[in-house]
């Protein structure tokens, strides 16, 4: 497996795994990254600001997942850990959490702190949270757009 940043031509591929693990849990609806703007051209969205990017996870050509890392709200040291989704076939491969540490490892270079939201019955992924040191929240952080998840996340970037 490959790990890169997006390129223009990866937007469709990933925008389909994206949307069809949305379908898988639910969250096909408003509220949720489903209705995101920049879900059509993640690859504009995250090449236009030095502290922002989004990487792709692939194997043979084929794109397999992604996640980005982006400023959140209007906070000057808090980003947020966004649109991270593999393809069923990739998951339980170690692939998530070697696209993790290349976000995280970025993150540091331009944050204190990551947030993220997502949904409870997301079981695996909150697991998987968890397991690399994110702590679970009783509440969003206030500027979040996405009114519709129900778990959130935060991890202190010194750690």
């Amino acid at each position: 497996m490959n790990i890169r940043q997006i390129q223009i031509i990866d937007n469709a591929s990933i925008e389909h795994i994206i949307r069809n693990c949305l379908i898988e849990f639910g969250g096909n609806r408003a509220g949720l990254a489903w209705e995101d703007d920049s879900l059509h051209d993640l690859y504009h969205y995250y090449n236009n600001e030095k502290d922002r990017a989004y990487w792709i996870i692939e194997e043979e050509g084929e794109v397999l997942g992604g996640c980005g890392i982006a400023h959140f709200a209007d906070t000057g040291n808090v980003c947020e850990l966004q649109k991270m989704y593999l393809s069923s076939k990739s998951r339980g491969t170690g692939a998530a959490a070697e696209l993790l540490q290349v976000a995280l490892d970025f993150a540091k270079l331009h944050y204190k702190k990551c947030y993220l939201e997502t949904l409870q019955n997301m079981h695996a992924a909150n697991r998987f949270y968890t397991k690399y040191g994110f702590e679970l929240l009783e509440a969003p952080l206030a500027g979040s757009e996405h009114f519709a998840c129900d778990a959130w996340y935060i991890k202190d970037l010194g750690e």
